[in-house]
């Protein structure tokens, strides 16, 4: 696909092919192989006409997903959805100590379930612009983690979980 106008391809091929990423990464996570996640991911980004972009609308699409997850947790679930950080050994940190992926993670997040697409938009762009690759892949693992578990949560309390996530996991 290289050399492909990125603006040629049509917006529902896109969104089935990051769907299908997606879907196969959080398949492998389920499995217990997030490099094979990763792997799955980054080869669907790499072989895009535009991988930024891609990333983008891929990290993204997965935290729009847990936006909308969270919002069904608050509203359907008995119990509120709290957001909190730790580190490595389990002792609750403010955002700001947390690791950069993490406070990213959270942030955007944050910024999708008040409906801050665009701030959402920004932290990533951020990101891309300048975390390190392990970082950005701890970024992507935080956002696959998250659809995830917020979608079993979803499922066990019979809440409405995007069918493309319903289908792989």
């Amino acid at each position: 696909m290289s050399g492909v106008d990125p603006d040629s391809e049509p917006e529902s091929t896109r969104r089935r092919r990051l769907t299908d990423a997606a879907g196969a990464a959080l398949a492998a996570m389920r499995a217990g192989q997030d490099d094979g996640a990763l792997d799955r991911v980054a080869a669907a980004v790499r072989s895009a006409p535009d991988s930024h972009t891609d990333a983008r609308e891929l990290m993204l699409m997965l935290f729009h997903e847990c936006s909308g997850m969270v919002s069904e947790l608050g509203s359907g679930g008995s119990a509120p959805v709290k957001m909190q950080v730790y580190d490595d050994d389990g002792q609750e940190v403010p955002i700001d100590e947390a690791d950069p992926p993490v406070r990213t993670a959270v942030r955007t997040l944050l910024a999708e379930v008040h409906g801050d697409t665009d701030g959402a938009k920004a932290q990533i762009e951020i990101a891309l612009a300048n975390a390190a690759p392990d970082e950005m892949a701890a970024l992507m693992v935080q956002a696959l983690r998250w659809t995830l578990r917020l979608s079993d949560e979803c499922l066990s309390r019979d809440l409405p979980v995007p069918d493309w996530i319903r289908d792989t996991v």
